[in-house]
């Protein structure tokens, strides 16, 4: 049995990094984890006047979320946090109070940047943010991928070798991780 993983990316940018790295991880990823790749493109704005009948758009999140073994975001860092889609997909999946989607999903941030630190501050904040809302969030190891630019070829394809094994490490962890928390 395959652990259903959505994949949530943190940027709607058609040729994003996170977007790539997301679909690197699905395709590495071992037998046991399905990495369910989730771009964010049409989630309207969280709106609390909006909750007693929500959007389908959030209806839709909110049941793959729920239907999950767990949640993997992949997030680039804009202005040392996290992108504001990606804030909004969290406040429309956390809602109402009390029924947060991700309850009880265990969690894993993948964090990057074309920069030398990797996205390290989104994926803080997203440490920050999360508890309360959702499951055990995987400690180590702590992925930040630094210098992302030139990580991929012209179509896409993961070309750096030594990232490879980075996200293998990252995805045994995880695996074990998701393994552990849905027993």
């Amino acid at each position: 049995m395959a652990y259903n993983i959505v994949t949530i990316v943190g940027s709607i940018r058609k040729q994003s990094f996170s977007l790539r790295v997301a679909n690197a991880l699905a395709k590495l990823a071992p037998a046991s984890l399905k990495l369910d790749v989730t771009t964010l493109e049409g989630i309207s704005f969280f709106n609390q006047d909006l909750e007693a009948a929500p959007p389908s758009d959030w209806l839709a999140l909110r049941d793959k979320i729920q239907k999950s073994n767990g949640v993997l975001f992949v997030t680039p860092e804009y202005n040392r946090s996290i992108p504001g889609v990606l804030k909004n997909a969290i406040d429309v999946a956390s809602r109402p109070y009390g029924k947060s989607s991700f309850l009880g999903k265990p969690v894993g941030i993948v964090s990057n940047s074309p920069g030398p630190l990797g996205g390290v501050s989104a994926a803080k904040h997203l440490q920050n943010i999360l508890p309360g809302i959702c499951g055990p969030i995987l400690g180590q190891p702590e992925t930040y991928l630094n210098g992302i630019g030139d990580a991929f070829d012209q179509s896409g394809e993961l070309a750096k070798e030594s990232l490879k094994g980075v996200l293998q490490q990252y995805l045994d962890a995880f695996a074990a991780f998701i393994e552990k928390q849905n027993r």
